[in-house]
């Protein structure tokens, strides 16, 4: 064989020689060998237990109703009943004791993300309310005219006027 095509070849040869080196040295020992439990069954058996070690973040609901037992029922009773208290104020590990405050999510797209008016095919549609973000009161957060818990009702300031 003509060099011009020996030398790709060694070349490619060599590469595949340092890949599969490397591999023994990158790859864990504990990688794919342990069962038919995930996705192709590549997985470390170590990642479980480092999952299992994760310190939960998001708390739900029940630890809520704790102090906010008022707020947690209006939520219960509302359209928004099927989210989570977190989707808006953040995980709530360490709260109250290390987090007095959780922060509150009042951006505007943060509403839109579930409901945005999107155009579908067929024409169908989401069972939320949904708004046309240019033309509906683009200027103003949706916290202004509506209470989160229950947007059905109108902002404490707006009842009064």
């Amino acid at each position: 064989m003509k060099w011009h095509v020996l030398r790709p070849l060694w070349l490619a040869i060599g590469l595949l020689v340092v890949i599969l080196i490397a591999r023994q040295f990158l790859v864990p020992d504990d990688f794919g060998v342990h069962g038919e439990s995930f996705t192709y069954n590549f997985h470390r058996l170590g990642n479980v237990q480092e999952w299992k070690d994760f310190p939960v973040k998001h708390l739900g609901r029940e630890s809520c109703v704790e102090c906010h037992e008022e707020k947690v029922a209006m939520l219960d009773a509302s359209p928004h009943a099927a989210i989570e208290c977190e989707n808006c104020h953040g995980p709530a590990v360490g709260h109250p004791d290390d987090v007095e405050l959780l922060p509150i999510e009042r951006a505007r797209e943060h509403c839109l993300r579930c409901h945005q008016s999107l155009e579908y095919p067929n024409n169908a549609r989401s069972e939320l309310p949904n708004i046309r973000n240019s033309t509906h009161k683009r200027r103003r957060e949706c916290v202004v005219c509506h209470v989160p818990h229950d947007p059905r009702e109108k902002p404490a300031r707006e009842k009064r006027g």
